[in-house]
Parts: structure tokens; sequence; C-alpha cells
């Protein structure tokens, strides 16, 4: 593998909740007189987290294509993590859903608790490494949000734009290279090819 470690990013990279937690929140705008569509909800809300968008999303949600397999694939001595935006207890309780929680350990990381300033700061991604041991410079990290995508490239890391996810629509891809992606993936085959 070109690379000594592996950060991934939990909603949009492993679970489909950008999708299904921005559909609720263009149903809840909508509904109280300010129509939204889930196009428009992603453009405005995608990365984020907050108890608006977290209640709006329910258990149980699917993997992003070929998430779970990629994570199982992965060699059990590579140092990898989960960097999120959203609490340490969401991410535990949807990676146990998927059946992978067990492959991170204790190197689930919390924008919310983990660091003072959370993405599109870098800070998570720093810590993230620094807990993991490894340099920043010999990580790579998967994002699928244009807030985790700046974040990771301000990092230092080598950073992989990932538009598997049912919420990345025309032009995700684009967005996420003028950003500074420096790879952009459409499946998670791909990320696997980029990372060998």
């Amino acid at each position: 593998m070109r690379f000594s470690g592996l950060i991934l990013d939990c909603d949009g990279v492993l679970l489909e909740s950008e999708w299904v937690g921005n559909a609720q929140i263009a149903g809840f705008l909508s509904e109280r007189g300010f129509p939204t569509t889930v196009q428009q909800a992603m453009d405005n809300f995608m990365g984020l987290a907050g108890p608006d968008f977290l209640a709006a999303i329910r258990d149980g949600i699917a993997e992003v294509d070929g998430a779970v397999r990629f994570v199982r694939s992965l060699d059990p001595a590579l140092p990898k993590a989960v960097a999120s935006s959203s609490s340490r207890e969401w991410v535990e309780r949807h990676l146990e859903h998927l059946g992978i929680r067990h492959l991170f350990g204790e190197r689930l990381f919390s924008g919310r608790t983990d660091v003072a300033r959370g993405k599109p700061a870098p800070d998570l991604y720093w810590h993230a490494a620094e807990r993991l041991c490894v340099p920043i410079e010999r990580l790579a990290i998967v994002e699928d949000s244009p807030v985790g995508v700046i974040g990771a490239v301000a990092s230092g890391a080598t950073v992989i734009g990932l538009v598997a996810g049912r919420h990345c629509g025309d032009g995700h891809a684009e967005r996420l290279r003028s950003l500074g992606a420096h790879h952009v993936a459409s499946s998670f085959d791909e990320v696997a090819a980029i990372l060998a």
C-alpha cells in the first residue's frame, strides 16, 4: 500500500446518511413554507452536524455501496480510523449495524468532542493522525463532502474524494476536485486501486 494509514469519514462515505438526512431536511423545510429540494439541502447542509440533522436521520441506514466489503478487505495491521462530524455514539451505533465497528477499535473520532474546531478545520484529521501514530503526510483520507475535503486538504494528507453515495449528483466530482481533492473515486474499488 502507498500509505501508512487510512482515515475514513462516516456519513456519506460509509453510510448513505447524507441522502437520507438531507431528504428529511428538505421535507421539513418545505412543510414549513420554505420549498427546498433534496439537492438544495445537500448544497447547503452536507457534511455539517447538528441536532436537527441528526434527529432527522433514522437508525439502520444502509452502507454506501461497497463500503463494508472494502473495510473488511483492509489489512488488519493497517492503522485506520473514522473521523466524523457526527457524535461518537452515532458512529459507533451505525458501524455496529454494518458489522464493522470492531475493525476500528478505539479509533473513532468526533469533531464534536475530540477537537475544539471541527470540519472544515483540519484539527480532527491531525488528532486522528496523532492517535494512529502516523505522520499526516503518510495518510490517505476518504471524504465525500466539500466541508470534509476542505479540512482534509488543509491537514496535509492525500485526499480521495468519494462520489459513490446517492447524494453525489452531477458536478459533485468536479466540485471536490476544485477544492483540492488529489483523487476522485466513484466506487470503493477505485479507492482500493488508488491506495494500492
